[in-house]
């Protein structure tokens, strides 16, 4: 018994000078300040994805007119420096081609500071400003200075937030906006989600303040109308190209092209016929 009792002070001894943590202590190797268990940086517990569910790089690399469409339904995100996100769903986009495209502003590949961001990697944000004032959004796609303006969203969370900053940017007390009102137009959605120069050339695939995830509905080629591009005033036969597309009977577009769609419900009445 005596050598029983000695065996167990010996072992009591050695656990208490071991240089190992208790039990407890390695549960809180993945706990965060606020007691949050979730993963952080550790090599015993690698932190997870921050958003497992976003657009990865292989979906902006299409061609640009397919990725204006793909975009359709899809979901952007922005997480504003307080923590709160805003989400909308993208209804209304246009294509800019590169070097042939007389409307853009990288045609005849011509690279410039302004335009680098047409340049870069397909999903690269290439933000800009109009009459000194104004934002727009774009995201480069496949092919040389060749990007996707992203024109109108339907907000889906967060509208309090897009309005206080719709109100900011405007910096002139107004009526409460609609719902409609707080996305439908590009100046409007960089407003409404507090996006601004400091935004070009970062990837969206990379960003932790702005993101895409997938819609989960997205619309068939039946849904999608595909007319002119708005407000680019004469440049030939560009001017007349199809590359303005957006979600039939959405009411969050900016600009319904209504003899486009009785053309595609009269083609439809045809076929079905």
């Amino acid at each position: 018994m005596p050598r029983k009792r000695k065996l167990l002070a010996q072992l009591s001894a050695l656990q208490s000078n071991s240089s190992f943590p208790p039990c407890d202590a390695l549960e809180n190797l993945s706990a965060t300040p606020d007691g949050n268990s979730s993963a952080k940086s550790s090599k015993y517990f690698p932190a997870e994805r921050k958003n497992p569910a976003q657009l990865e790089a292989d979906f902006f690399n299409q061609p640009c007119v397919s990725l204006a469409k793909s975009f359709l339904g899809q979901i952007l995100v922005r997480r504003l420096p307080d923590g709160r996100e805003l989400w909308g769903r993208i209804v209304e986009t246009e294509a800019y081609l590169g070097g042939e495209d007389e409307a853009s502003h990288s045609k005849g590949g011509k690279q410039t500071q302004r335009n680098a961001a047409m340049f870069m990697k397909p999903g690269t944000l290439y933000v800009y400003q109009i009459y000194g004032i104004y934002f727009c959004v774009n995201v480069s796609s496949q092919g040389e200075g060749a990007a996707v303006l992203l024109r109108s969203l339907e907000p889906l969370q967060g509208l309090d937030a897009m309005r206080e900053l719709r109100s900011t940017a405007r910096k002139a007390p107004s009526k409460l906006l609609k719902d409609w009102q707080l996305c439908n137009g590009p100046s409007k959605l960089c407003q409404a989600f507090g996006i601004d120069k400091a935004f070009d050339q970062r990837d969206l695939t990379q960003d932790a303040a702005i993101w895409m995830v997938p819609g989960g509905d997205l619309p068939g080629e039946q849904d999608v109308v595909a007319t002119t591009r708005i407000g680019i005033g004469s440049r030939g036969e560009w001017t007349e190209k199809p590359l303005r597309f957006y979600l039939r009977g959405n009411r969050f577009v900016s600009v319904v092209d209504k003899k486009r769609e009785r053309e595609m419900a009269a083609m439809g009445q045809v076929s079905g016929s």
